[in-house]
Formats: C-alpha cells, sequence, structure tokens
C-alpha cells in the first residue's frame, strides 16, 4: 500500500429512518470528504484528518434533510481510523447486480461471465455516484426494460455514472443523452461510456437541463430528489416530444402528492407507478393529442401495466 492510501482518517457513521441512501450521499458529497461507503442500513463517510469536516457538520447538513421530511430521524457517529485504505474497503462492498435476468451491473474491478441474453454494464462508480446497488436505480432500470422503443432518443437529467444512459442505449435507444452539474460526475460518466463502448451513441454534457439545445426527446429519465423535479419540471416537458415518456424516480412514498400535482398541471398523466421498500418511481406520457387522450391508470403500487 502506498503512504497516499494509508493515513489517517475521521470515519463518520450515518444511520437513518428511512434511508435515503442516494440523498444523504448526494447533499454529503458537498463537505471536505474523500469517499463513501454505502452498506445495507448506512453510510460510512471517511474524511483526512486534516480536513475541517467534523461530526457537527455533518448533522446541520442531515439536520435539513429532516426539516424536508425526507427523514424523520438520525444518528452520527465519528470515530478515527488509522491506516485506513478506504477505497479498498469500499471496493470489497461493491458487487455484480443482477437487476432483472436480463440487465447486470458490473463493476469494473469484478469478473463476468454473462449469457447470451444479458445485457452487461461495466461501472467504474468512483464511490458513491451510481453503482447499481441502490432501490432508485434498480427501479429506473427494470422500467427502462420494459418501455425503450428501438431507435428512440433519451436525456437523462442527473446522469451521474451515466448507468441510466448506457443502459437505455444497450437496451436499444438510438441515442442519449446524460447531463450533470457535478464535474466529478461528469468525468465518471465519460470514463463509464468508454468501458462500455457506446460513445458513439451517448454525450455528456456538464449542465443545467435548461441549457441543453436538443429538443424532442422521446424518453427523459431524472433519478433526483423531489425538490429539484418540481423545480425542472417546466424544462422536463419543454424538452419532451408530445406524447413523450418521463420517468421519476429518487422519490419517497411522502413526496407522491406533490410530484403528482405538479406534472398534472403541465399535462402530464400517470400511467404507472411502482414501489420497492419506501421509495417510487412514476412513469408518465405527456399530454396526447386531443381525441386521442392518455388515461390516468389508478391505484396499485404494486400493479404491473401492460403497454397500449
Amino acid at each position: 500500500m502506498t503512504e497516499e492510501n494509508l493515513k489517517t482518517f475521521k470515519e463518520f457513521i450515518i444511520r437513518a429512518e428511512p434511508f435515503p441512501a442516494d440523498i444523504i450521499s448526494g447533499v454529503l458529497w458537498a463537505l471536505d470528504i474523500e469517499g463513501i461507503v454505502e452498506e445495507d442500513n448506512q453510510l460510512k463517510i471517511y474524511s483526512s484528518s486534516k480536513s475541517k469536516t467534523n461530526k457537527e457538520q455533518i448533522e446541520s447538513v442531515i439536520k435539513k434533510l429532516a426539516a424536508q421530511d425526507l427523514i424523520k430521524s438520525y444518528s452520527v457517529e465519528e470515530n478515527e481510523i488509522i491506516n485506513k485504505n478506504w477505497n479498498e474497503e469500499w471496493e470489497k462492498s461493491i458487487n455484480v447486480i443482477e437487476v432483472t435476468e436480463r440487465i447486470i451491473i458490473k463493476p469494473s474491478f469484478r469478473e463476468f461471465s454473462p449469457n447470451e441474453d444479458q445485457i452487461v454494464i461495466t461501472i467504474d462508480p468512483k464511490m458513491s455516484f451510481g453503482t447499481g446497488e441502490h432501490q432508485t436505480t434498480k427501479l429506473v432500470l427494470k422500467l427502462l426494460e420494459k418501455n425503450i422503443v428501438r431507435g428512440c432518443s433519451v436525456l437523462d437529467v442527473g446522469t451521474g455514472t451515466g448507468i441510466l444512459a448506457i443502459a437505455s442505449v444497450k437496451l436499444g435507444a438510438g441515442n442519449a443523452t446524460g447531463i450533470d452539474n457535478d464535474e466529478w460526475c461528469y468525468n465518471n460518466a465519460i470514463e463509464n461510456i468508454r468501458l462500455n463502448n457506446v460513445s458513439d451513441k451517448i454525450k455528456i454534457h456538464l449542465l443545467e437541463i435548461n441549457k441543453v439545445a436538443e429538443r424532442n426527446f422521446d424518453f427523459i429519465v431524472a433519478n433526483i430528489q423531489k425538490d429539484i423535479l418540481i423545480d425542472i419540471s417546466s424544462e422536463i416537458k419543454n424538452h419532451l416530444k408530445q406524447n413523450g415518456t418521463i420517468i421519476l424516480s429518487g422519490l419517497l412514498l411522502a413526496d407522491e402528492k406533490d410530484i403528482s400535482t405538479c406534472y398534472k398541471s403541465l399535462g402530464f398523466t400517470l400511467i404507472q407507478k411502482e414501489k420497492m421498500d419506501e421509495w417510487i418511481k412514476t412513469f408518465r406520457n405527456a399530454q396526447s393529442s386531443p381525441g386521442n387522450p392518455n388515461v390516468l391508470i389508478p391505484g396499485d403500487p404494486e400493479r404491473k401495466y401492460e403497454e397500449e
């Protein structure tokens, strides 16, 4: 191990109920930290011993999530770890994920031999930016598998590792565009696109959705938190083809009413809703032309709906 890997770290263990790991880790990356390890029911945050990041600072960030009703309760524990190779520890926690019988997520440092029907997405996630482990990512991948139309165009908002854009083209989309406002995510997504040999079909941009010049996307996917989905709802509509489809995820059950109110007011119609643990995904079509309206399908989050 090199001297750079072997040094003293501060370790913060964060537990929350519910446990929106993607949201918590997303806000924590704004702090002066060096790594995040996601486990089944907690996050481990690592920062250098020289970092100004402390328990009080982390608690202050988490408290804001509680104020937004994203979590109900939380705890933060601080430890000092001597000679901790956190990157090695993190890699031990990341495994090959069989999202469905067809979709496999493989970290770049793991081996996997697929059968002829399987699609393998290789991801070098650079810590917590989307390994396929989290429920919100799995929810979107399953919907993409069922609904992607061959040759369609896809916009992935908040692309992170690029996993959803990559999955889209491997499932048959003609092209995909991924956008993010985080430079680390931008660089990581470009690296993952190259790993999957899909650079000719995917473009990654470091910008917000209102700066995307292209319009008329067939599909828009957004796996981000509620407040952002509401803030950019008009831009999502403006970039979507008439009768196009959006998939929203990163949402807790408590977020459903606000999201439904917002997107219905813009002419969207809910055609599918599913949940996994405390997370939901919604799947909406833009309002159809007169005489051929989409139908709001009510009810059961566990029900599966067939394409018309």
